[in-house]
């Protein structure tokens, strides 16, 4: 089913100049960077800030790249003619061709190919590991690689695309607009929310616009279909709002809303979590390998994809039972000390930590100790929502808090307030509370001050780059 995209396609499809090569030459997999780029890639030099990657085209091939598809930069003779045995194309804009290849290569698999799209503001990238995973039980499957969701990574995934049966894609968006483009590139077959919470509210205003920002994902789909999760308060309204449209056919999945799929006697553990699974008149006892109340939302998602796509609940099972998490996402790491360290420092929002936190208060340890720090992307929402996290802090029974980053100030104010013992209606567990100006303080007290059988939550948004921690 694999369809051959060749250089001459790149040429129509991209109004692309051919300065030397092969028009017949088959493109593989595309890459961007060069720090990463395998053999047989074709290299897309893309213009990110004051960097144009183009730039880079003679260390693409270096590494094995037999094409480059560049910017207009200068190519001086001497150059080309040492790789006069690559071929090389010029473009106008190099990721608006990047884009327009993408949704070339999408359509040529038509119905062959089924497209599952994923966004929401939290869970997009553990949801879409889960649900590939279930259905690579049945069909040949390609997943988003890591968190390739964005205007560059979901069309180089697609690029991937060989003779698989069903693709996986998130879509990530941090303004209005960014999801619309994307699902016209994929033209998704089923789509996902998994969530509206108050990632993103700096740029979009409120939650109900979040939903909004969302929902784009319809705009890609000529029969539209798609899965929500019932328990959120937005995404229940709309569908019961929508639910009699004739436009648009909603799954629902929840545990504490009557849905298509629910789910009861949820038990969570450490590493695990279990609970019986209603599938219409269907019942199943499910099994999943991470603890977390919001994985069993992402397990109840898969199993609805895995019926519509007419895959057994024996195979389902196997599926959610078997799939592992992508790095930086609640990665267990265990030390030689005893020490277990949850590394969550991809990405943050209040609602993310605080499935964070109600699953570091279930692990076993001497002491619970959460590392804290900002979150991005909130604007005018920044101290609400941090002093939000710090009530969800205050509440919790971990021992120690350790806060790094502007924002996370708030966090601690509010620890400290609820913290306080003279409170006469403070029934909380009295904690450590730290607030460090630099991570390499926070290195220090890891190195100096934990203890064998500490368990520890790292935890911020990526640019706080909190993973350099888990070392």
């Amino acid at each position: 089913m694999e369809k051959a995209l060749k250089v001459k396609d790149i040429i129509d499809i991209a109004q692309a100049k051919l300065i030397q090569g092969n028009t017949q030459e088959v493109c593989g997999a595309f890459s961007y960077d060069t720090r990463s780029i395998q053999p047989n890639e074709v290299f897309i030099g893309i213009k990110t800030g004051e960097i144009d990657g183009s730039n880079f085209w003679e260390e693409a091939f270096q590494k094995g790249s037999p094409i480059a598809i560049i910017n207009q930069i200068e190519l001086k003779k001497e150059a080309l003619e040492k790789w006069k045995n690559k071929t090389v194309l010029v473009v106008k804009d190099s990721l608006e061709a990047l884009q327009k290849i993408a949704k070339y290569k999408r359509e040529q698999y038509g119905k062959q190919l089924k497209v599952i799209s994923i966004t929401g503001s939290v869970g997009k990238t553990s949801t879409k590991d889960i649900i590939a995973n279930v259905i690579s039980q049945k069909y040949k499957t390609l997943k988003t690689l890591g968190n390739y969701n964005n205007h560059i990574g979901l069309p180089l995934t697609l690029l991937r695309l060989k003779d698989e049966e069903v693709a996986v894609v998130e879509m990530g968006m941090n303004h209005f607009g960014e999801i619309s483009q994307l699902t016209k590139i994929a033209k998704p077959d089923i789509a996902v929310i998994t969530n509206i919470g108050t990632s993103h509210i700096g740029n979009l205003g409120s939650r109900e616009n979040i939903l909004k920002a969302k929902l784009e994902i319809l705009e890609g789909m000529e029969q539209k279909e798609i899965v929500v999760n019932n328990d959120n308060d937005l995404l229940h309204k709309w569908q019961l709002e929508n639910q009699q449209s004739k436009d648009i056919k909603i799954h629902t999945f929840g545990i504490e809303t009557p849905s298509e799929v629910w789910a009861e006697n949820v038990e969570l553990k450490e590493n695990s979590s279990t609970f019986l699974c209603h599938i219409g008149k269907e019942t199943a006892q499910i099994e999943i390998p991470v603890g977390g109340m919001h994985f069993v939302y992402n397990a109840l998602c898969a199993i609805i994809i895995g019926k519509q796509l007419g895959i057994e609940i024996d195979k389902i099972k196997k599926g959610i039972e078997t799939f592992e998490l992508t790095k930086k996402r609640m990665e267990i790491i265990k030390k030689e000390n005893g020490i277990t360290i949850i590394n969550d420092a991809y990405n943050a929002s209040l609602e993310s930590i605080k499935a964070a936190i109600q699953y570091l208060e279930r692990c076993q340890g001497s002491r619970k100790i959460a590392i804290l720090g900002d979150i991005f992307e909130l604007g005018t929402h920044a101290e609400t929502i941090h002093r939000q996290v710090g009530q969800v802090v205050a509440n919790s029974n971990i021992d120690i808090l350790i806060c790094c980053g502007e924002n996370s100030k708030y966090i601690v104010e509010e620890v400290q307030k609820h913290n306080n013992p003279n409170n006469k209606n403070n029934n909380n567990k009295q904690k450590e509370i730290y607030y460090y100006e630099t991570k390499e303080k926070i290195k220090k007290y890891l190195k100096n001050e934990t203890k064998p059988q500490d368990t520890i939550l790292i935890k911020a948004s990526n640019g706080m780059k909190f993973y350099d921690l888990c070392t």
